[in-house]
């Protein structure tokens, strides 16, 4: 049975609150008349219970409402802020 569940690669913006960080997921496309880079930036809550820090990037990955506003889990940590800062 395939997993078929969406993951979206972003950084980590926000970790105040307990096991959930928020996560700004950047998107660029090209403009389909000025042909200019047009981006834009979506912030989700996701659960976490490994306590990733601000500057990571993570994967996310979908699944069932966790609460009011929390439908992403962080599946991997693809760089740490210690890896961001050398």
């Amino acid at each position: 049975m395939p997993n078929n569940r969406k993951r979206l690669v972003g950084t980590v913006v926000s970790d105040k609150m307990q096991k959930t960080v928020v996560v700004a997921i950047e998107n660029r496309k090209m403009h389909p008349v000025y042909h200019k880079v047009v981006s834009s930036t979506r912030k989700v809550m996701a659960h976490d219970e490994t306590g990733v820090g601000i500057g990571a990037l993570v994967q996310i990955v979908q699944s069932r409402p966790l609460s009011k506003r929390k439908r992403w889990v962080v599946e991997t940590v693809l760089e740490s802020p210690q890896d961001l800062a050398d």
